[in-house]
């Protein structure tokens, strides 16, 4: 259906007026003429009130929609109780719907997709033949930091409840899945046994803190932030102040810029202030999905011992002012663009933090992501070694296996990554060729290809209900497939190029920000059936080139084309490029031809 306005412009001629006689169309005698222009009519209209975007601050306390109501219901916490009492001894068919589908995220816990159906049932209308009897299990991770036993303990749980499944999200989280109902209490038992847990690794609320993988030992961060990081979880996270925010909430926090800052709704960046020294610079509003905006920085340089308090200011404004009546528009990225940073750094100052905030500069833009793969060197004087899983799929006999190596060379800090990554530290000199080829056979690489290393992927349809098709499980195959297809210019690719592969618009898999990224849909495979395919982003990027990068009109490939096509692209690149040039300007700047 269009619009009058759509309907006018469409070229259609309008109908006619019919005209007036000649009579009524004189000059009345009581309304004098005039040469100058009439006067515009005052409205005698009501003005049109704009609907309450259901904002706590504002006085908009009741709930505009179902999940807002069930959050007022009982808050989501409490749902613990519930299956530790009830869920785990009854059954899943036990488990009140509201608990299902809502509260029991705030736990880490999501239904998988049933298996068996493809990407045309999925929709909310499909829920109820989506939904399996069984769970993804999200354990919170901050900073992506772990010891040899947490990580065992990750494993064993793997193993024991979860058939083996283990992968690493670009959260720095690990998922677990076919976890039942009935094990989550020894689950958490155990897990909170080795300090680790799953509160509020989901729902509307503060969810993991990415931190930098080298935190405390990198050479090249401005300082170490994982006290702020740990007093952000130990203060704040399980409590219910801010257990029901509008939506997610994302936060990033580097000495260095190593935690895709730009796409988080609060990050603390390292940056050197010529006047007081180390410090960080925060960012607010950023994210991804249908919608994507890069976070904003605030012009504030933040002391280190400060991060905490700006942090639960941060959270508490978005509580407050947050918009609850839509879903998809209660990001805290809506409310910064619509405010203006300045207006935002305003209300920070006076109601939440009531003082101001010190000006800082904004930290030098890196040239390519910090992923920290391969073998550098620590403050320590000792070694870190990134590996890189395809796609951060791993196992519980993986992770198992590398607590057991990791220990056997004396180490016990193991970090993942926001890359999908898993990074050993503290590896001496005589050791690192020993570790590289131990972790090897495991799928880890120590020394990874190009596609190894920079391909990143979401669940997909495997385990998601969202997901449209194929992701995590693809690229499996995909990473030494293109390994062998571009063999003969492997060594010419000298900057990196980025593949991200999502299963739906919500860009778990940061579709929008990759070289070449893929967002799952179905398409017409000409004989008018759905079949799996993606829609293509090219030349995204953060960093020195940060940007969404460009979609070709009408541009879709199939599932089953994902290797002719990034073939094609990259040897196009590898013609055409101009002399140390990115992926992503070229992309820019490249005829179409050469993206198709």
């Amino acid at each position: 259906m269009t619009s009058s306005t759509d309907a006018d412009s469409s070229g259609s001629a309008r109908p006619a007026r019919p005209q007036r006689p000649e009579a009524e169309r004189r000059v009345r005698p009581d309304r004098p003429r005039s040469d100058a222009p009439a006067a515009p009519r005052e409205r005698t209209g009501k003005p049109v009130q704009r609907r309450s975007e259901g904002q706590w601050a504002l006085g908009y306390r009741e709930p505009l929609n179902a999940n807002e109501q069930s959050k007022k219901d009982d808050n989501p916490l409490n749902v613990r109780a519930r299956i530790e009492n009830i869920y785990s001894k009854q059954g899943f068919d036990s488990i009140d719907k509201g608990d299902l589908r809502g509260r029991m995220r705030w736990w880490g816990l999501y239904t998988q997709r049933e298996q068996g159906y493809d990407g045309t049932f999925t929709g909310d209308e499909n829920i109820d033949i989506l939904e399996a009897r069984y769970f993804m299990m999200r354990v919170r991770c901050d900073a992506g930091a772990l010891s040899a036993q947490q990580l065992r303990t990750l494993g064993q749980i793997s193993t024991e409840f979860g058939r083996d499944t283990a992968d690493l999200s670009d959260r720095e989280n690990v998922q677990f899945h076919w976890i039942e109902i009935e094990n989550v209490p020894e689950i958490w038992r155990r897990l909170e046994a080795v300090g680790l847990q799953t509160t509020e690794a989901c729902g509307d609320c503060p969810r993991v803190v990415l931190g930098s993988p080298l935190a405390g030992e990198s050479l090249g961060e401005v300082l170490d932030p994982t006290p702020a990081i740990d007093q952000i979880v130990e203060r704040y996270i399980g409590k219910k102040e801010y257990s029901n925010l509008p939506r997610k909430f994302k936060t990033a926090i580097s000495g260095q810029q190593d935690v895709v800052h730009e796409i988080n709704d609060i990050a603390f960046v390292g940056v050197e202030h010529p006047e007081h020294g180390p410090g960080l610079d925060l960012w607010v509003g950023g994210g991804l999905s249908t919608n994507p905006m890069l976070a904003q920085r605030v012009g504030a340089w933040v002391p280190l011992d400060e991060v905490p308090d700006v942090w639960e200011a941060v959270v508490s404004l978005f509580r407050d002012y947050g918009y609850r009546r839509l879903r998809t528009k209660a990001r805290l990225k809506f409310l910064v663009k619509d405010w203006g940073i300045e207006k935002f750094r305003e209300v920070l100052e006076t109601e939440y933090l009531k003082r101001k905030l010190i000006d800082g500069p904004a930290p030098e833009k890196p040239e390519r992501p910090i992923d920290h793969i391969g073998v550098q060197k620590l403050r320590n004087g000792l070694n870190a070694v990134g590996f890189s899983p395809i796609a951060g799929r791993v196992s519980g006999t993986i992770l198992s296996k590398v607590a057991d190596i990791v220990e056997s060379i004396g180490s016990d800090r193991i970090r993942f990554t926001p890359y999908q990554k898993l990074i050993v530290l503290d590896v001496p000199d005589d050791k690192v060729e020993w570790l590289i080829e131990e972790l090897k056979p495991l799928g880890l690489h120590g020394r990874p290809s190009q596609w190894r290393r920079n391909l990143l992927a979401c669940s997909g349809i495997e385990f998601c209900k969202l997901s449209f098709t194929e992701t995590r499980k693809r690229s499996q195959v995909l990473a030494p497939e293109l390994e062998q297809r571009l063999a003969d210019i492997n060594a010419q690719l000298d900057v990196p190029i980025t593949i991200n592969i999502n299963g739906c618009p919500n860009s778990c898999g940061r579709s929008q920000i990759a070289d070449i990224g893929f967002k799952g849909m179905l398409v017409d495979d000409g004989e008018g059936n759905q079949i799996e395919g993606f829609q293509v982003h090219l030349g995204g990027s953060l960093g020195l080139d940060s940007g969404f990068g460009r979609k070709l009109r009408q541009h879709k490939v199939t599932s089953t084309e994902l290797g002719d096509y990034i073939e094609r692209v990259v040897r196009n690149f590898v013609k055409n490029r101009d002399e140390s040039e990115r992926f992503a300007v070229w992309a820019v700047r490249a005829d179409e031809a050469d993206l198709r």
